[in-house]
């Protein structure tokens, strides 16, 4: 039922374009035959696959040639801006790694995030560019998530619920005894929302 959802789309924007005179389901399907056939030069041309693992690579080679990217950077330019920015990160890192630019091992990305945070403190300090700074904190927090094997958004999504979900335990609480958040203090607060964390 939900790939012919899919494939009612995929009908409807094609006459929509072909009423448009801009192109018709002909040439949806055609190119896409094409891309098959350009991107798997091992399976219907002359081209070789060593294993399984230099698939991607060619793949995204031949993705590149495709889409005229001369060069790494072009690749990178090209990841959709439309992307929420923790996505965008990701896929920007991992053509960055692909290209040979990335730490050997988790520990070099942490290392990273330590001297981002620095950063980070020293520019609210110091009245500096605390906007690049928390870009910077964020561009490497992905980096720790993606070595972990971690979706970022699906990360603060979590987190975002984590955090929901503690400050109604910190507010009933609060109501339990009689109090409302707003009238107490913040030292009182942060008593109730350290019992909250052992308790959610």
């Amino acid at each position: 039922e939900e790939l012919g959802d899919v494939l009612m789309q995929v009908v409807f924007h094609a006459d929509i374009e072909k009423d448009a005179g801009r192109f018709t389901m002909d040439d949806v399907c055609d190119g896409v035959v094409k891309k098959l056939l350009f991107r798997h030069p091992h399976v219907f041309g002359d081209g070789r696959a060593e294993t399984a693992d230099t698939v991607p690579a060619s793949w995204d080679e031949l993705k590149r040639q495709e889409k005229g990217q001369k060069t790494t950077a072009d690749a990178l330019d090209a990841v959709a801006r439309s992307l929420p920015g923790l996505w965008r990160a990701e896929k920007i890192q991992k053509k960055a790694a692909d290209a040979g630019f990335d730490w050997r091992d988790v520990s070099g990305a942490l290392d990273k995030l330590d001297e981002e945070t620095g950063e980070l403190r020293q520019a609210v300090e110091t009245g500096g560019d605390v906007a690049g700074e928390l870009g910077d904190v964020l561009f490497a927090a992905v980096k720790v998530g993606r070595f972990c094997g971690i979706d970022p958004e699906d990360a603060i999504a979590g987190t975002c619920e984590k955090f929901i979900r503690r400050f109604r335990v910190m507010e009933q609480e609060a109501a339990r005894q009689g109090r409302a958040l707003r009238d107490m203090t913040l030292e009182e607060m942060t008593a109730l929302w350290n019992g909250a964390k052992e308790r959610s």
